[in-house]
């Protein structure tokens, strides 16, 4: 099968003809049908992030089960060939502090993060001089066929688009579930979105389907702005080069400042705008990801005076086998465009290009489709 390979950080990605094993215990083989192009994933081409490789990229998808491995149960694992299933990059390990709290979002142990390991340190995935290949978060959309670990294959409700799913796992849980789970925006807040890539333009839709008061989108690109409005937004602001400007004009559209500002960029200097912009009360919601070990600053004898907050939010604080078939039954009924994020459908050989459209903060999603 057809795969899209990082073989370096820093060195463009290519397609690659890889031979991958049948499933194991605890794991079911998906053939793929949609992958979104997430931010993540050019953090990871472009070593923003440190990861192992070489690997198949992508985090984002959704598939058909085609084979479970031995010993799964279709019934206790809710799986059976030919259903479509969108793909969680967290498989909570259970045991971990978080597990135990309830936060399986949290977790730092889970197996996910052994890109696709098994327990004697190999992979499923094999070049053909028989090198092993590592699958992204075990998951490793971007490729034809993947094997992955039962419990991060979630069922979608009958009739969710292949693509509508791909991004349900990823940019929809992390963007929706930010308001609703994360956040918990009260009804008849005011809040205001910094960056409308798929992810703020999911947290436009989660604030729509919190009964935000007034919602304002903000970004440097007037076409972002233009479908932030038609998403539910009640008010633009076109973002300029100084953050101090933005972070005023913020506070003048909304009488003071926002009660929810949420960052979904993945910025040092527009982390500290939506903290700056806040009023006495007011919380800071991050949710974009930055490169690591980049700071940012604030004033805080302003913070603590004015008793305001920072959330850091992760997934959207989701718990997929919940999370994914709610956020899927809401866009079954119309309350959740998801599909509206989609500005581009490309082939495998697309990738590269698609990370250079990221990078200019170019488009929307862009989405293989198989």
């Amino acid at each position: 099968m057809r795969a899209v390979v990082l073989a370096e950080p820093g060195a463009p990605v290519q397609v690659e003809q890889l031979a991958l094993d049948p499933p194991g215990a605890g794991q079911v083989r998906v053939r793929m049908l949609a992958s979104g192009v997430c931010h993540s994933d050019l953090h990871v081409r472009d070593g923003d992030w440190e990861r192992p490789g070489p690997i198949v990229m992508g985090h984002e998808g959704a598939g058909i089960v085609e084979t479970l491995g031995p010993g799964l149960d279709p019934v206790a694992s809710g799986l059976q060939p030919g259903q479509l299933v969108a793909l969680s990059w967290v498989v909570p390990c259970g045991a971990c502090r978080s597990c135990r709290a309830g936060r399986s979002w949290e977790c730092q142990d889970s197996p996910s993060f052994g890109h696709g390991r098994d327990a004697g340190g190999h992979t499923r995935l094999h070049r053909a001089d028989g090198s092993e290949v590592l699958a992204y978060l075990s998951i490793g959309t971007m490729a034809e066929a993947q094997v992955v670990p039962s419990g991060a294959a979630i069922p979608m409700p009958a009739g969710t688009p292949p693509e509508v799913a791909a991004l349900i796992g990823c940019c929809v849980a992390t963007g929706v579930g930010a308001v609703i789970k994360t956040a918990a925006v009260p009804a008849g807040a005011s809040v205001a979105v910094i960056g409308l890539g798929g992810v703020g333009l999911s947290v436009v839709m989660g604030a729509r389907l919190a009964g935000a008061g007034q919602l304002v989108a903000i970004d440097r690109v007037a076409a972002k702005l233009e479908l932030a409005r038609e998403l539910g937004a009640t008010d633009t602001l076109l973002a300029g080069a100084d953050p101090a400007s933005t972070a005023d004009a913020l506070r003048a559209t909304t009488g003071g400042g926002p009660d929810f500002a949420f960052e979904a960029i993945g910025r040092p200097a527009t982390a500290e705008l939506a903290i700056e912009a806040l009023p006495p009360g007011g919380t800071a919601v991050l949710v974009g990801m930055t490169p690591q070990g980049q700071r940012a600053s604030f004033d805080v004898y302003r913070f603590v005076d004015g008793g305001r907050r920072v959330l850091g939010s992760n997934y959207g604080s989701a718990v997929a086998a919940l999370d994914f078939p709610r956020y899927a039954a809401l866009h079954l009924e119309g309350r959740l465009p998801i599909d509206r994020l989609i500005d581009r459908r490309i082939e495998l050989d697309g990738v590269e290009d698609a990370f250079g459209r990221l990078r200019r903060g170019e488009g929307l999603r862009s989405v293989i489709a198989f």
